[in-house]
């Protein structure tokens, strides 16, 4: 109910069929805006993803957060039952979605035409594997997300930003080698490690999983990039 942005449900066109999704504009704007695609956890579109697209449009951007379980029907309300939903998504229709985001957003009457994703978790790794395969991207921002193959990694033409947290071993047992395949294809990228944060440590509703420091210094830098690379 935050009155400085306006957010509603919609519906757009997906790759293969319509996409729901929860789209928020700063209230009372004027000009066109940079526009930002926010990729859910495992969790689907729960209120805690539709606080953080209010705050992404908070910084000035027109921001969607798709629902990616649309092809099932959409996010349940019980997080468990969502969960579940995620191993029977199509990985291929899954991109092919993001990508049709980007289209979306792309064409947006309120943006100018630069889109942006941040992902975080399973929406970190889509982050990845949705910047090998929308040339048009301009920023991807992947929050501790699964590294995409090594063979896209050379179609990457957005400028990344990627998170990780100390804790995550799994996750980052990938670094090292995206690290080696990013400069061999001469990718714009920065990435930080947290030291002593869990995995999802940007995730305020988890208890057990939030960090506030970490949290907090990951979105300054990723709001800064946001308005350097879609200005």
């Amino acid at each position: 109910d935050d009155s400085r942005v306006t957010g509603e449900d919609i519906s757009y066109p997906g790759s293969g069929g319509e996409m729901k999704g929860y789209l928020v504009k700063p209230a009372g704007q004027s000009g066109k805006l940079g526009t930002v695609s926010v990729v859910h956890e495992n969790r689907g579109l729960n209120p805690h993803i539709r606080d953080v697209t209010r705050r992404v449009a908070l910084e000035g951007f027109v921001a969607l957060a798709p629902d990616f379980l649309s092809p099932l029907g959409g996010t349940p309300a019980d997080e468990d039952k969502a969960r579940e939903q995620f191993s029977k998504l199509d990985p291929a229709q899954t991109t092919a979605n993001a990508v049709a985001t980007v289209a979306f957003l792309r064409g947006s009457e309120d943006g100018n035409g630069k889109v942006g994703a941040v992902g975080f978790c399973w929406g970190g790794a889509t982050v990845n594997t949705l910047a090998a395969n929308a040339p048009d991207l301009a920023a991807a921002v992947a929050y501790y997300g699964m590294q995409p193959k090594a063979e896209d990694v050379p179609k990457i033409k957005a400028a990344l930003l990627l998170h990780y947290a100390g804790l995550d071993t799994r996750i980052n047992a990938g670094i090292d080698a995206f690290r080696k395949e990013l400069d061999a294809a001469e990718v714009e990228y920065t990435i930080h490690v947290y030291e002593g944060a869990n995995h999802a440590f940007n995730n305020d509703t988890s208890a057990a999983r939030y960090d506030k420091n970490a949290a907090d210094l990951a979105w300054g830098r990723t709001i800064a990039f946001l308005k350097e690379k879609l200005a």
